[in-house]
């Protein structure tokens, strides 16, 4: 899975540029605050494991107009050194690894 160049930002953690993209319309499941809001990250000139992190906030676009805090780039850097402590390898052909830090998301219902 390789990301989008377009609406993907550039971010640098401990000297290696990355790339990193929230999706900008929410799924339908994200839009309804019934899953929360995700971002993907790959190495910036490498193809190889992309990174889907899974946060504890809804979509900030969602449809019912419940808040939501930015993604920021201080986030980003934090998912980046968790994933690559767990074993997150950028360069390495494979499938996505999934970091999941949703642990207090509460779904709307």
């Amino acid at each position: 899975m390789a990301l989008v160049r377009k609406g993907s930002r550039r971010i640098v953690v401990d000297g290696t540029a990355y790339r990193w993209r929230l999706r900008g319309r929410p799924t339908y499941f994200q839009g309804m605050t019934w899953s929360p809001c995700t971002f993907a990250v790959e190495h910036a000139d490498t193809r190889g494991m992309t990174l889907v992190v899974t946060t504890d906030q809804p979509h900030p676009s969602n449809w019912i107009g419940r808040e939501a805090g930015p993604v920021l780039p201080s986030n980003v850097a934090a998912a980046v050194l968790l994933a690559l402590h767990m074993g997150w390898a950028p360069t390495a052909p494979g499938a996505p690894f999934h970091l999941d830090q949703s642990a207090g998301f509460a779904p709307w219902r």
